[in-house]
This record gives structure tokens, sequence and C-alpha cells, in this order.
């Protein structure tokens, strides 16, 4: 895919998509942040994933206008993120898409400076990320990339000039996500529900493609605590690891060798969550089920995970599901 050169940024249409469940202060404070941008959104979408506090409710009462997509039960965050995709481009056809979860407070210039990055890069960027902090300013270990292994000397020296860095990831903490690279590669893989599922998508679109971390363009990330992923997640584990089964055999986002790589990386994480785990029955338990459905079923179409959810089917149909994984990569 080729993606045209772009320049200049007070022209680009750019609609948010922020997906809601059961944080509704903190959304209210996300939707604050997105009406004080220096650089005007297009558009707003929000996707309640059937929260039981009233999170659609203020969202539409809010002043910045947003077009609110209640879903009749909670399809996590990767449902979530499909879905608003998916409506942001039927209703809006916008040239980038911003992505972020409800806990998610950019600062004014937060997308400001992700366009600016974007305009004076060199070459098309299907994706640009944000430095995201805590509260109290730290960056967050959650939400911080790596610069992309393999960079050469000239995407890097590229990168320094926009004041960014290669990266071969990102997290839909703050994600600029370019449309026609949307549209060519697909949606969020609905099936992953929570955990690894930004993983998969940017690294999809980045395999062949330009990502680059902006750290002038700065989101805070209010989670309850400060700490990487492999904090003691409980039952939850179950989704990192079926997730990373499915991304590492399924997925069209990594090369054979990157496979290799990130399996070693994943067995050594897993080894670290169980070693500061206190409930490592529960881990046991999650990790053997992840395995077996992992490697015994696969992801099923994203289409056919929303249907019935409340989003129109047509507005999924209409982006391309993810290639399939041929052998050899």
């Amino acid at each position: 895919m080729t993606l045209e050169r772009v320049s200049g940024t007070a022209d680009v249409r750019v609609v948010a998509v922020v997906v809601a469940y059961n944080r509704r202060d903190l959304l209210v404070e996300a939707l604050d942040a997105l009406a004080a941008q220096t650089h005007a959104l297009a558009g707003v979408v929000v996707i309640d994933n059937r929260s039981d506090d009233d999170s659609a409710v203020v969202a539409e009462e809010h002043p910045i206008g947003a077009r609110v997509l209640e879903l009749n039960r909670n399809t996590g965050g990767a449902g979530g993120f499909a879905a608003g995709i998916a409506h942001a481009l039927a209703t809006f056809d916008p040239e980038c898409v911003w992505l972020m979860d409800d806990d998610t407070i950019p600062t004014p210039t937060a997308l400001a400076e992700l366009l600016r990055a974007r305009a004076e890069y060199p070459e098309p960027v299907a994706l640009l990320g944000s430095r995201v902090v805590w509260h109290d300013g730290r960056d967050h270990p959650m939400n911080t990339p790596r610069r992309r292994p393999g960079a050469t000397k000239d995407e890097i020296a590229d990168s320094a000039e926009v004041g960014a860095v290669p990266v071969r990831s990102s997290s839909f903490v703050s994600m600029l996500v370019d449309s026609r690279a949307i549209r060519y590669h697909g949606l969020p893989i609905a099936d992953y529900f929570i955990w690894n599922d930004d993983f998969e998508f940017s690294a999809r679109l980045l395999r062949r493609g330009i990502g680059l971390y902006v750290p002038s363009s700065v989101v805070e990330h209010r989670t309850k605590v400060f700490g990487a992923t492999d904090t003691d997640p409980g039952e939850r584990f179950y989704f990192e690891v079926r997730n990373k089964v499915w991304m590492l055999t399924r997925s069209s986002a990594l090369s054979p060798e990157e496979r290799i790589l990130y399996t070693g990386a994943s067995v050594r994480r897993w080894v670290r969550t169980f070693a500061g785990s206190t409930r490592r029955d529960v881990l046991r338990k999650a990790a053997l089920k992840g395995v077996r459905d992992g490697v015994f079923r696969s992801p099923r179409p994203t289409a056919q995970v929303l249907e019935g959810s409340g989003v129109p089917s047509s507005e999924v149909q209409d982006v391309v599901s993810p290639p399939v994984r041929h052998d050899g990569g």
C-alpha cells in the first residue's frame, strides 16, 4: 500500500474515538480535554460498552456534541475500538482517527503535535503515538514504546528531525491512525476482547508501514495504579495468553523472525508475572485455558463478533478484514 505524502495540518480532518466503560467522571474529563484541543476535531465518537453507570448519558449531554453509540453488550476494548473506528469512517470520512480509552486525558496540544510530526516527516506515516504519563508526570510503563528494532540510520535521523522515534507498535492510549491504512489493513480484531488488541493492530499496520512515537504529544493515562501490564492480572491473564498465542500463530502482523523473538519475550514476561503473583493457582488455570483456546480456536471475524451488538453491520463490513497470514509470513 502507498500513502501519499501530506503537507500542512490546518485542514486535516480528525475524528476522535473514545471507548467508555463504567468511568463516567473520567469520561467527562476526557471529553473536556478533547474540546480543548488546539487543533479542532471534525467529530467525536463515543462507544459505550454497555456501562452500568450513566456514561452514555454524560457523553450525550457533553457540549462537545459527540456521536454516542451504545452497545448492548460489553465487547471489550478490542470490540469497542473496532466498532468506533467503523462508525467514524462511515459517518465522518476523516483523514485520521484518534483512538483512546475513557481514562486518557490529552493535553491541549497533544493532537496538534501528532499532526505536526506527521506533516513534517519526509514519508507517509501510518500511525503516531503520544507520550503517555501517569497523573504525577512519570512516563507510564504500560504505554511507553521502544524504538523499532532494526530501524535504519536514515529512519532514526528522519524521526529525530521531527522530534520523534520510529516504533514497531503503539498503544490505544492515544494512537493517531491514517484512515487509508485502516481501510487497507482492516479493523482491530474484536475477538481479542482485551489485551494485545492494540499490539496486533498497530504491528499489522507497521509491519511495512511507518509509525512514530512523538514525545511532545502528551496525554495522561489515569489508571488506578502505576505499573506495567505484567502486574498480577488474576483471571484476566487468560486474555494475555490466548491473544498472544493468536498473534504469534495467526496474525499477519509479524514476520517469521519476529514471531520467534516475540515468543521468547512473551515467555519471559509470563515468568515475571508468575514470580510476582500472590495467586499463582489462578494464573496457572488462566494460562492453561488461554493456551488451549489459543491453539485450538481461531479468532472469529470482527463482523461476526460485533453482529447484533448495536453497531450497524454494514459499517463494519465496509472496512476490510485483516489479511490472513500465509505460511512464510
